[in-house]
């Protein structure tokens, strides 16, 4: 005698296939929980990451600042009265935190990325240190003075920076004597604006060895 044949009934087939649709509809929910999921960890770890980032940049510029407040060593002073510090000490990153210098006026370290413009450029109020700071990075000479250098002589200091490019020239209340000329490392102190030390001093550092970037501009920067 031959089987009968399995044949599901009616009623089996709907239940089969809502079987069969429920189990399609709980995968697809279960392929969105874990897509969702994925979404979730990946943001958690790119935000984690980013805030990483953001603190140990902070940590960095911090520490920068702080190495260029206390860590550009003592000057030795040569028989010229040039006062030298090593270029070795002094930070060349570019910062936007405020720096605090151990010497008025800076004669190097980390600065803004921004420089004062140094083509024979005068300015009649202060500076910001850290646009300056830059411009010696460039090879300028800054010559500053306080309130008790005689009017006389800073006209005529005036006047020899605008013949002179690579130079600026701007007041600095702070610094301890009248007048003062200042390269990157290197620093000094003149009695008058007719001191032969002046000459020799831009002859030796408009430009000179010292210069951590040659050639780079003296225009285009910030001006008053």
């Amino acid at each position: 005698m031959g089987s009968a044949k399995n044949t599901p009934t009616p009623s089996r087939k709907a239940r089969i296939e809502e079987m069969r649709r429920a189990e399609r509809s709980r995968d697809r929910r279960n392929r969105g929980l874990v897509i969702t999921g994925s979404v979730i960890v990946v943001a958690a770890l790119v935000a984690g990451g980013a805030y990483l980032f953001s603190q140990n940049s902070g940590d960095d510029d911090k520490a920068s600042t702080q190495a260029d407040s206390k860590s550009a060593g003592t000057a030795t002073v040569d028989k010229d009265g040039v006062s030298s510090w090593d270029a070795k000490k002094l930070g060349r990153t570019h910062v936007t935190k405020t720096v605090t210098y151990p010497m008025t006026p800076p004669v190097g370290g980390d600065h803004n990325q921004a420089w004062m413009n140094c083509n024979g450029d005068v300015y009649e109020k202060a500076i910001p240190d850290m646009n300056a700071v830059h411009s010696l990075e460039h090879g300028a000479v800054w010559v500053t003075y306080n309130d008790k250098a005689p009017e006389a002589d800073v006209q005529k200091l005036a006047e020899k920076v605008k013949k002179t490019p690579y130079t600026l020239m701007s007041p600095v209340q702070g610094q301890k004597d009248p007048i003062m000329l200042t390269a990157w490392g290197k620093q000094r102190t003149v009695t008058a604006a007719d001191d032969p030390n002046v000459d020799a001093f831009f002859s030796a550092y408009v430009q000179g060895s010292q210069t951590p970037e040659p050639g780079a501009a003296c225009t285009n920067g910030l001006s008053q």
